[in-house]
């Protein structure tokens, strides 16, 4: 059998689990369409102000729309977030003062925000950290590398605590990502422990991809990427915070000023994209997760570790595919890179990266530069060599890769 007819045979055997992915596209695009029809979205939004950036009403309506479809009292979406990383950060650095106590509660965060928190990095850079302002920090180890541990959450918790980090991906780790009801878990025992604790949750690749966000199971505020999923793939720049107003508030003093907050900061004209990603945002999604079911089957059929399962419940759109080798994780990125639109002539080295401590391999020929909702794959130069397999504008794109990856370690595949 040649990996076409094995493809199209592993599709066949995956029609429930597509069903369910695509249910959750049509509920969530008819929950974005009607944020759209109710915020009167019109033409004139995808206008922009310049300078100081002030009455701009394509703005306003932008941010009402991503509170409506996250179910937040407020949010702002804004392209001045360089990064997921800094969107977090200005979460943290607003809500958090000198003295306060946080708590990661799925073990250690993802290697960028170590250097955010104080936890790695030079001396210099510890110095700009959380714990260089002087706010406590600590985290619950997982059970077995794994799971969240609730026992040790809920004896960690007590008044000290004034804020929880909830990463609801897994990062750069091998333990499962937090479902919604995990993250409703959690937030029930923090609450339980210490109502006055807020519960602020990194939801960076895991937009859309369930029926319900963060904020529906108790979260107090989150944030994300627009150059992940809920960008839809067309968003150059920026990230989105929603949540509880006064949260929100806080975040937009760290990002620009106290006595701006979000009502400054010019666009530059990318309302409608912005509009118009978040929009296409749950069937960009649907596409990313087929594909990473798709490849969890077939490289559980090839004989490697992958998670998570093809016929598991999904809460991002990240797929481990764990390889043992050095040698079969760069050969992977490298067939990802030699079949991206852009850059495909390149070839991908394992390097150091600011923020990492491992040299790390990325694959990922995008239109917009580090977009992870577009058919990408990383992972850090260290045992037991896991690539993370993410994104995937169209189904076919990754459909397409992992034809030809087969096609280089297992010609015919039976």
């Amino acid at each position: 059998m040649n990996s076409r007819e094995y493809i199209k045979q592993t599709e066949k055997s995956l029609v429930k689990e597509f069903e369910i992915i695509e249910d959750i596209r049509d509920f969530n695009q008819e929950k974005v369409l009607n944020s759209f029809i109710e915020n009167k979205v019109a033409p004139e939004h995808f206008y922009t102000v310049s300078g100081y950036g002030h009455d701009d009403l394509g703005r306003e309506v932008l941010d009402k729309v991503f509170a409506d479809v996250f179910k937040a009292e407020k949010a702002i979406a804004r392209i001045h977030f360089a990064s997921g990383t800094h969107t977090l950060a200005c979460c943290l650095f607003g809500n958090l003062k000198y003295g306060d106590k946080l708590v990661s509660v799925a073990g250690t965060p993802y290697d960028t925000m170590q250097e955010v928190i104080g936890t790695a990095g030079d001396d210099e850079t510890k110095e700009d950290s959380l714990i260089g302002h002087g706010i406590l920090y600590d985290e619950v180890p997982l059970k077995n590398d794994s799971d969240i541990d609730f026992e040790a959450l809920e004896s960690k918790i007590d008044e000290t605590v004034s804020m929880v980090l909830i990463q609801r991906s897994k990062g750069y780790s091998t333990r499962k990502s937090l479902t919604i009801d995990t993250i409703g878990k959690i937030c029930k025992i923090v609450k339980a422990k210490n109502p006055n604790c807020i519960c602020f949750v990194d939801n960076c690749y895991g937009e859309f991809v369930d029926t319900k966000e963060p904020l529906e199971v108790g979260a107090d505020l989150m944030a994300g990427s627009l150059i992940k999923n809920a960008g839809g793939g067309i968003v150059e720049a920026g990230g989105y915070v929603a949540g509880k107003a006064k949260y929100v508030d806080k975040t937009a003093n760290r990002l620009t000023a106290p006595g701006i907050g979000s009502e400054g900061g010019a666009m530059f004209n990318q309302h409608r994209l912005i509009f118009q990603g978040l929009f296409m945002a749950p069937s960009v999604v649907c596409d990313a997760v087929k594909g990473a079911v798709l490849a969890a089957k077939i490289f559980e059929d090839l004989g490697f570790d992958s998670a998570p399962k093809y016929n598991e419940k999904r809460t991002d759109i990240i797929q481990n595919i764990t390889f043992g080798s050095a040698e079969h994780l760069e050969k992977f990125c490298q067939t990802i890179q030699a079949l991206s639109p852009v850059n495909g002539y390149v070839t991908p080295i394992p390097e150091y990266v600011p923020g990492y401590e491992d040299k790390i391999i990325m694959a990922g020929g995008t239109f917009i530069e580090g977009s992870t909702i577009e058919l990408s794959a990383d992972g850090p130069l260290r045992p037991p060599y896991t690539a993370y397999m993410q994104g995937g504008l169209t189904y076919s794109h990754v459909k397409i890769a992992l034809r030809k990856f087969i096609e280089k370690i297992k010609p015919n595949i039976y």
